[in-house]
């Protein structure tokens, strides 16, 4: 794979940010191979993401941080320059259901998920055999009803120890506690089926099936105090009919729902996602 810095950047809009930075990346030799910017009219905030052929730099990138930091003040800018040769360390969690976590494994296998998986983190024992077979450890913490605080101690504790950048919930059917999601916030993301609010609890797509829906779909997100409510990162969709039996809309809905968490966790690997407020600008 070819070798690139990602710069990204969130600033007040203002005349004058895309030369500077551009001619401040030429002016060091860098080849931009790819550009993308928003400007937010509401909020009056500007984004970009570039991409540059390392190759091209004629400098380190801690230097190419050191000598970007004067623009960046001048220009109030939150901003951050990743190296692709420091590959992201993931965590994923998952309780039973194994269609995400296949899917994941599967993309990441392929080469198509630019990351070290870490861990597998569950709070059941049914999953072990196939992520053992790809060779990652495999931790099962179950999460008892009574007292859970012991339990995610546990799953923070293994979250750590594997110097997670990222933590996907690939179908984690426990709710993690406002401190797990305050420590790693914009870095857990998470998949679930689009009939919250008003399809909750078990069999969901049962009870989509008995109001005759004609949509199914899945939400990636990433995870907040608030359940369900993180900034969105991707959403798809299914039709479906009266043709279609419960069991149709499951597995329409694995579909949607492993394909648009994959999605998600590409583009956040590729620094593709900046959050704004409870929204994303996603240059995918």
């Amino acid at each position: 794979m070819s070798h690139y810095y990602r710069l990204v950047i969130s600033c007040p809009d203002r005349l004058g940010i895309v030369a500077r930075v551009s001619s401040f990346i030429t002016g060091h030799g860098g080849s931009i191979t790819e550009a993308s910017q928003h400007s937010d009219l509401e909020s009056g905030r500007f984004f970009m993401r570039y991409e540059i052929l390392a190759d091209s730099v004629d400098m380190t990138p801690e230097a190419l941080r050191e000598a970007f930091e004067p623009i960046a003040r001048e220009f109030d800018m939150q901003w951050a320059l990743t190296d692709t040769r420091q590959r992201r360390r993931v965590v994923l969690m998952v309780s039973r259901e194994s269609h995400c976590l296949v899917d994941l494994l599967y993309r990441w296998t392929a080469g198509e998920l630019d990351c070290d998986i870490a861990a597998v983190i569950s709070n059941h024992d049914d999953l072990r055999s196939l992520v053992e077979w790809h060779e990652i450890p495999y931790h099962h913490v179950p999460v008892p009803s009574e007292d859970k605080a012991p339990a995610f101690a546990e799953v923070e504790r293994l979250v750590e120890s594997a110097g997670a950048d990222c933590v996907v919930l690939a179908r984690y059917m426990q709710i993690l506690p406002p401190g797990l999601c305050q420590r790693y916030a914009g870095r857990v993301l998470n998949i679930h089926h689009s009939f919250l609010p008003s399809f909750a609890g078990a069999k969901p797509y049962h009870q989509a099936y008995l109001r005759g829906v004609k949509l199914i779909g899945a939400t990636c997100h990433y995870v907040t105090e608030e359940l369900d409510a993180g900034p969105i990162i991707e959403q798809d969709i299914h039709r479906v009919s009266h043709c279609h039996t419960p069991d149709d809309l499951v597995r329409f809905g694995r579909d949607v729902e492993k394909a648009v968490l994959a999605r998600g966790v590409r583009w956040h690997l590729e620094d593709r996602v900046l959050r704004h407020g409870n929204k994303t600008v996603v240059f995918a």
